[in-house]
């Protein structure tokens, strides 16, 4: 079982650096493509909740958000519960970018799944929620321990 642990890190580390090599073309960081794709995905997180599910310290999030905030790709707008929280959003100027971050990614998609049917695809997205799943309920668990 720890290979298979193993291996689907590895797998992640290698895609998520190809993604990176070829993300730095298009003038975005490893960093700032993460922080717009999650803000996406997620639009009006604070700026803790965004560094915890980008996996850094809070400060790290501010400095990208303040140069992508620099760039007018990204807003901070006050959360109308809580006078001293910012919730953060994408501008209209950072869908151009998302347009081809997301071709990128689709791109990259077909190359690594190649010779894989969409079944076999879907199968295994399947299976990593559940992976996902049984990581966080343990993650939960410890911290009810704790």
């Amino acid at each position: 079982m720890k290979e298979l642990a193993w291996e689907i890190g590895e797998t992640s580390r290698m895609m998520r650096r190809y993604y990176d090599r070829r993300a730095s073309a298009l003038g975005v960081t490893s960093a700032q493509w993460r922080l717009l794709l999650r803000l996406s995905r997620e639009p009006g997180l604070k700026q803790v909740e965004l560094a915890e599910r980008l996996d850094v310290e809070p400060i790290t999030a501010c400095r990208i958000v303040d140069r992508l905030e620099e760039a007018g790709l990204v807003e901070r707008q006050r959360d109308p519960d809580d006078r001293r929280a910012w919730r953060l959003v994408l501008t209209e100027k950072a869908q151009p970018i998302l347009n081809r971050l997301r071709a990128l990614a689709e791109e990259m998609s077909g190359e690594a799944f190649a010779g894989m049917s969409g079944e076999e695809v879907e199968a295994m997205r399947g299976k990593l929620a559940r992976i996902r799943e049984n990581v966080c309920r343990a993650e939960a668990a410890q911290k009810g321990v704790a």
